[in-house]
């Protein structure tokens, strides 16, 4: 079963007057189907960034932060083991160091050995370090037991987080999570990079009350590579502030002006820096990072991110690149083995009735469930979760859930949780990805307790996958010029999608390169177009005319004025 999407033209939009003389009328007008109503609100600055004092627990935590610092204390970034993780870690113990604090190590849990977040079992292996003051990013919020467990250690805590906490908070010594109920920062849609960022801004502006930047401040914006890489990898909403932040780091990364870490990882994934943007981000870069922390140690990742060294930096890279080829062919094992699963379930209908799926499989490994679960997602737009071993031989799983648009899936999990109390173990997360633990003897149960909620709560509408298009492209706009303006017009992302358009064309030549992807020639009014459609053969080669949705892209491979479409969809026309 593959779910077939249908092609929707977003609806119109017309530009406000809100734009400068001379803007791209293109660019205007998509800008303004993204809800943007001027060029400000369209490529925001970072003087438009929404201030610190709106977020909830920044008096608490830089209060925390400033006496640890005061009395040179050890404080301990504990981290995370996905990309938005580690680069707020990276943050957090290069800003502390920047504004002042001397005895700033961090450390990161095991998936295999610690599990998620702040555990019991990392805090214990934290006593080593005679740790002061912990401060967890981009998790915290749902570790309740791990949190205790360091207060019984007379340790102190913050937590500094994004994901949605549950009905009780942990006993933490103060919390920043724009997500907790009624806090009143405007944007609930940071990365846990962000909301770290944001600690430090304030602990910036407290430490300068005090008097203590008599020499000089401390210029905060050069971790905004870091910030931007964590937040497009995280998939967060790109909101105004969001994009403010993400562009002023790719503006860093572009000038060469990144940390020796991110600089080897574009040179490593063959990017050319000085044209980075967020999908060079979202498919090469995130994804070696995260490699270290699905398939090895996060701190191997970290480490890339914290050394100044750029040979250093070069060798970790590699090794991180070889790490990320060891996952993708994990990753399409076990995509492989989900199909096969998917095709024994085929028989009939049966499927075509199921509104959610969960894959199970004894030998997968627990870090890369997540990936085969966004692409069994985006294969039959369903919701899904895909489970493993918590370790080899384990009888606990953890689960990775995927969502489509309109299924709140920790909302899911909080129901099922409800109305099974002791099913789930444990559970957090987003509206479109969660994560969960639960026993092997429960996974049927859960099974059908999921299914259940997800049939009250899916429509016929939205089981229906969608190509969203902004319309046709004048032959005129079919050039290198306007290629680049959407190229430059971002950060595309999560909530601000990159432009795509449909058309007829005309094929003129198609031909199979690798073993799935389409090269084809097309004509459209004299002109003739290069194209790609990535996994695009079928068996059988177009011909005649078709219709296709597609993104406007400079070939820089052929340089000059040449352009390719980057086809998304196709059908006959």
């Amino acid at each position: 079963m593959k779910a077939m999407p249908r092609l929707v033209r977003r609806p119109p939009a017309v530009a406000s007057s809100g734009w400068p003389d001379g803007f791209p009328a293109l660019l205007a007008r998509l800008y303004a189907a993204r809800g943007a109503i001027d060029a400000d609100h369209a490529r925001p600055r970072l003087a438009n960034l929404l201030p610190p004092h709106l977020m909830g627990g920044l008096d608490a935590a830089t209060a925390l932060l400033a006496e640890a610092m005061e009395h040179d204390r050890h404080i301990v970034v504990v981290g995370d083991f996905d990309c938005d993780g580690a680069t707020a870690c990276a943050v957090g113990v290069r800003g502390l160091r920047y504004l002042g604090a001397r005895h700033v190590s961090y450390a990161v849990p095991n998936r295999i050995v610690h599990g998620y977040g702040l555990s019991p079992s990392l805090v214990e292996a934290l006593a080593t370090l005679k740790p002061d003051l912990l401060v967890t990013v981009d998790h915290g919020i749902a570790c309740h037991a791990g949190v205790a467990a360091a207060k019984e250690r007379g340790w102190k805590v913050l937590v500094t987080d994004h994901h949605l906490p549950g009905d009780s908070l942990p006993p933490a010594d103060a919390i920043v999570d724009p997500n907790v109920p009624g806090d009143a920062f405007p944007s609930k849609s940071l990365a846990g990079v962000g909301v770290m960022f944001y600690v430090l801004l304030a602990l910036r502006k407290h430490l300068r009350d005090q008097g203590r930047f008599a020499d000089g401040e401390p210029d905060l914006s050069q971790l905004l590579d870091l910030v931007a890489v964590g937040t497009v990898a995280d998939l967060v909403p790109l909101d105004a502030n969001n994009r403010a932040l993400v562009g002023a780091g790719l503006r860093r990364l572009r000038a060469g002006q990144g940390c020796a870490g991110l600089r080897a990882l574009v040179e490593v994934a063959r990017r050319d820096a000085s044209r980075l943007t967020a999908s060079d981000i979202g498919y090469a870069i995130g994804p070696r990072i995260n490699a270290a922390g699905r398939l090895e140690d996060m701190a191997l990742g970290i480490e890339c991110l914290l050394t100044d060294d750029l040979a250093q930096a070069r060798e970790i890279a590699a090794t991180l690149n070889e790490i990320n080829g060891e996952r993708r062919a994990v990753q399409q094992q076990m995509t492989d083995e989900a199909e096969h699963v998917l095709a024994t379930l085929a028989l009939g209908e049966d499927v075509g009735g199921r509104v959610a799926v969960c894959f199970f499989d004894a030998a997968w490994h627990p870090g890369v469930v997540g990936l085969v679960a966004s692409k069994m997602k985006e294969r039959l737009h369903r919701p899904v979760i895909a489970f493993a071993p918590a370790e080899p031989g384990s009888d606990r799983l953890r689960g990775s859930a995927r969502s489509i648009p309109g299924f709140h899936m920790r909302d899911a999990l909080a129901d099922v949780a409800a109305r099974h109390p002791g099913l789930i173990e444990r559970f957090g997360g987003h509206a479109m990805a969660a994560g969960l633990s639960l026993p092997l003897a429960a996974l049927p149960a859960f099974e059908r307790a999921f299914a259940d909620h997800a049939a009250r709560c899916l429509t016929a509408e939205m089981l229906q996958a969608e190509i969203i298009s902004d319309g046709e492209l004048t032959i005129g706009e079919l050039d290198r010029d306007h290629a680049e303006l959407l190229r430059d017009g971002g950060p595309w992302g999560q909530g601000f999608p990159e432009p795509q358009f449909d058309g007829e064309f005309e094929v003129l030549n198609a031909r199979v390169i690798g073993e799935r992807h389409l090269k084809l020639e097309l004509g459209l009014g004299g002109l003739r177009l290069n194209a790609i459609h990535f996994g695009g053969w079928d068996g059988q080669a177009p011909t005649g005319r078709i219709r296709i949705a597609y993104r406007l892209e400079p070939d820089d491979f052929r340089g000059g004025s040449a352009v390719q479409l980057v086809v998304v969809h196709r059908e006959s026309a």
